[in-house]
């Protein structure tokens, strides 16, 4: 549902549950000259799942992304993004762009 979303806003898809030893990025969207690494988060408010995105979760998605950029160098002169899709039940998700920093380097 998530990836429908970004697909439908005019992102493309580049990867999805990309995992790696310490991290894991749910997906890599791209969409002209930026790179968006989107969590995704379940729970029963939008607050609580962005909340859930906390300072160690950020760490992961960064030591992810800094593997996923070094195998993808196309990529590094991009603008680089943390995005979140916040998935309620009963509501649409909701795409929240540059949701966090992801510090690379």
């Amino acid at each position: 549902m998530a990836a429908a979303l970004l697909v439908l806003k005019g992102y493309g898809i580049v990867a999805r549950g990309f995992s790696v030893a310490g991290g894991e990025i749910d997906i890599v969207a791209r969409r002209g000259g930026t790179v968006a690494f989107v969590e995704v988060k379940a729970r029963n408010s939008q607050g609580a799942a962005l909340a859930a995105i906390d300072a160690a979760k950020r760490r992961r998605i960064a030591r992810a992304a800094a593997v996923w950029l070094a195998r993808n160098p196309w990529a590094m002169t991009a603008t680089l993004r943390g995005d979140a899709v916040l998935v309620v039940p009963g509501r649409w998700p909701r795409h929240v762009v540059d949701a966090f920093p992801v510090p690379i380097g």
